[in-house]
């Protein structure tokens, strides 16, 4: 029989857990936090907007609302790959200046939703100042032995991408002609 005392010991080594989108870019695993995330969707129609960089995929039409989008892959350094029918688009919610800004990020595959215990969680890696990994959170190791790379979705936008976003939002809005794809 154990002792109240024992019995808190047990409840205050409680793991705490926190959960991620998981998905794939080149073979590769990666998590969102969920509370970023605010859905999931196919691929669909580009409205393109001008003098974008590569990795901003233009614009889409979602239900009214204008949502810059990002090809993760190149975002990341990744060779661009053609979308199949598992490429999705992630709508996330970032708050760069408390301001809410909705962006789609293009993805190879979303896998699950993951539970991840801080126990298995190690620091963003350190490859020097010329490789900026700020916008990875940490590293999970996975009883598979899979490592996801978990993003911070707020740090991964620099203030320019941020910047170059809101001005593809205003073209649209304004009605600046965009050419369709």
């Amino acid at each position: 029989m154990e002792s109240a005392a024992g019995d808190f010991d047990k409840k205050e080594r409680k793991e705490v857990y926190q959960k991620y989108m998981t998905f794939t870019l080149a073979n590769e695993t990666y998590g969102i936090d969920i509370n970023n995330i605010k859905e999931i969707i196919e691929v669909m129609e580009f409205t393109i907007v001008p003098r974008m960089p590569e990795y901003i995929k233009d614009v889409i039409n979602l239900r009214g609302k204008i949502i810059p989008v990002i090809d993760m892959r190149l975002k990341i350094g990744f060779e661009k790959q053609e979308y199949d029918d598992r490429t999705c688009i992630i709508i996330v919610e970032i708050r760069p200046e408390n301001q809410l800004i909705l962006v789609g990020l293009v993805v190879d595959r979303v896998l699950e939703v993951t539970n991840i215990g801080e126990n298995i969680l190690d620091p963003s890696p350190d490859f020097g100042f010329k490789i900026n990994t700020s916008f990875i959170s940490g590293l999970a190791k996975m009883d598979n032995n899979v490592v996801i790379a978990l993003l911070n979705i707020e740090d991964l936008l620099t203030a320019e991408d941020i910047e170059m976003i809101q001005t593809a939002e205003d073209i649209i809005n304004n009605n600046n002609e965009p050419i369709e794809r």
